[in-house]
């Protein structure tokens, strides 16, 4: 099975970025143990903190992969391209988020891409990916 997870904006500063909230270790170091722990899986991974790289991703996988974890980070309360992008395309989209979008702020509480997704985990900080993960073994 082929899965790509797609990070948005902000991700490539995991480890760095408000420990609290999304940890202390990168998303390189954490996506090497997805790989170790998930050996049945085809697993890439995809960064972008531009909006149309990730639709352009996005368009180029899916229709091809059989699933997609999609963090659009900021992107996940503001954009309707992407949401629009998920909409079209053919492959599973699983939303993803570190942190529990619904205890944050007001404007976090919203999402544009859930309506066109297959599922979304929130919260479980990065093994919010592992448990995505899970449910497509």
């Amino acid at each position: 099975m082929k899965v790509i997870i797609i990070n948005g904006p902000n991700l490539n500063l995991l480890g760095v970025r408000e420990k609290s909230i999304y940890g202390n270790i990168s998303f390189e170091e954490y996506f090497k143990k997805l790989v170790e722990e998930f050996p049945n899986l085809e697993l890439e991974q995809f960064q972008s903190n531009v909006e149309g790289e990730l639709i352009d991703k996005l368009q180029e996988v899916g229709f091809i992969y059989d699933a997609i974890l999609l963090n659009a980070g900021g992107y996940t309360h503001t954009s309707v391209a992407i949401a629009d992008c998920v909409k079209a395309i053919e492959v599973p989209v699983i939303e993803i988020h570190i942190s529990n979008i619904y205890a944050r702020e007001d404007f976090r509480k919203k999402s544009l891409l859930s309506e066109n997704c297959t599922a979304v985990i929130s919260g479980l900080g990065l093994d919010s990916y592992k448990a995505a993960l899970i449910t497509l073994e």
